[in-house]
């Protein structure tokens, strides 16, 4: 991993006040290193970090990613309602979801238009709404 990815991830650790362990570096540096946006599966990160020598368990994998969405550095995008994707992309945009491939991609949000929703029930506040649309090749 170069040390502008480990700088970018160090410093995108920061930014939510996560303490910067190794093996959270290491996971950060592949998730914000080359200063692009991912959406990942707890299993492909996994997969990513065995890639590069480092020894990450897979719960320090699952663990890690709950943290970062705690700390408001990582959205996690539920799909078909037990398929989680993490999302470093925090602002609110909707998804694609492409089922053959089960891979999770942006849609464009700037052609996305919600006329309503419906209010919550007495007791209760909307903390987000995500729109995942999906599709299937024709």
């Amino acid at each position: 991993m170069s040390s502008a990815a480990i700088e970018r991830g160090t410093d995108w650790l920061a930014e939510g006040g996560v303490r910067p362990t190794r093996q959270r570096v290491a996971l950060a540096s592949l998730l914000v290193g080359d200063g692009n946006n991912r959406h990942v599966t707890a299993e492909s990160l996994f997969a990513a970090v065995q890639d590069t020598g480092e020894q990450v368990s897979l719960a320090t994998v699952y663990n890690t990613l709950r943290a970062f969405c705690d700390a408001g550095l990582m959205q996690e995008v539920t799909v078909d309602g037990a398929r989680s994707y993490f999302d470093t992309n925090t602002h609110d945009h909707p998804h694609f979801f492409w089922e053959e491939e089960g891979r999770l991609t942006d849609a464009p949000a700037d052609e996305l238009e919600i006329a309503r929703i419906p209010g919550p029930p007495d007791g209760a506040e909307i903390s987000s709404v995500n729109v995942v649309i999906k599709l299937r090749r024709t």
